[in-house]
């Protein structure tokens, strides 16, 4: 710029003493070359100015760089942490998935064991009443509940007042009962003696002992006198504390006085599969029913 302004007075300076301009064209360019000056001095700031703001932007643009880059670098973390999470939630899901397939197919294991036993133990039922089909609706009944039968053999079948021997009709019924179980040995049978609340005197202390004589004497001829299996069977004494009608009456103290054979079908398998699905505390389910047997 310094160099164009002399460049321009010499050229002033030249045709000044040259003579081949007037004064006035003379002063004419001085002021031209003056005012070439002041617009090179302006350029040469807003030249200085706009070097300036490119520097400012440049190093604007290089934080911003830098602070995308942070960013990138932070998203893509991110991301990978997300993805990590994802599939980790995808595996957590498809092994749920996996186990409630498994649940879902010993769930229907369970139910087509359950199904098949309840129609076990209906065939069960019929074998038995038609085994005693011979004795009266006053003298025994067979029927089924919450997957048992219950066989109900009322006093007048099985025993005199007061006493734990069993009479001659009451022995039949058991010998009829007695093909029938032993035509179908996977079963749980439980004997309970029952009375009613009026306390007894003579032989027996009370009502516990005469209900467990009772059913003892029950389970021995079975076992002793027709080879019914001693491995599932128990005997039991209830007293008068599970009656089936009020002992208020004569007629409901007569069906109170009775004796019970609950037979049960062998839920080992049943119990197996439930246990090891984790609903059940492994127990010894052998040793609980042979607890009690006489």
């Amino acid at each position: 710029m310094q160099r164009s302004s002399f460049f321009l007075m010499g050229c002033l300076a030249a045709l000044f003493l040259a003579g081949c301009v007037s004064q006035k064209k003379y002063v004419d360019a001085r002021l031209h070359v003056a005012s070439l000056l002041q617009d090179s001095l302006t350029l040469t700031r807003n030249l200085q100015i706009c070097n300036d703001t490119v520097a400012g932007l440049r190093s604007r643009n290089a934080a911003l760089n830098d602070q995308l880059n942070r960013y990138i670098q932070a998203a893509a973390t991110e991301l990978s942490s997300k993805q990590k999470e994802l599939l980790s939630s995808q595996q957590l899901i498809e092994a749920q998935q996996q186990r409630l397939t498994e649940q879902e197919r010993q769930l229907r294991h369970l139910q087509e064991i359950l199904h098949q036993q309840h129609a076990l133990m209906d065939s069960l039922r019929g074998a038995i009443a038609r085994a005693l089909i011979g004795f009266s609706p006053d003298e025994l009944s067979v029927q089924m509940k919450n997957g048992k039968v219950y066989v109900s053999l009322q006093e007048k079948l099985l025993f005199k007042s007061g006493s734990a021997v069993v009479e001659p009709k009451g022995v039949q019924a058991l010998s009829k009962l007695a093909q029938v179980l032993n035509q179908n040995p996977d079963l749980d049978i439980e004997i309970e003696g029952h009375t009613d609340s009026i306390p007894i005197h003579g032989r027996y202390p009370d009502n516990w002992a005469l209900s467990l004589a009772r059913a003892a004497s029950v389970t021995r001829i079975l076992i002793n006198d027709y080879h019914v299996s001693p491995l599932h069977i128990t005997a039991a004494g209830r007293s008068w504390y599970d009656p089936v009608a009020s002992n208020s009456t004569p007629e409901g103290r007569a069906l109170n006085r009775r004796t019970d054979i609950i037979i049960t079908p062998r839920l080992d398998v049943l119990y197996r599969l439930i246990e090891q699905n984790g609903a059940l505390p492994p127990e010894n389910t052998d040793a609980a029913n042979s607890s009690s047997s006489p």
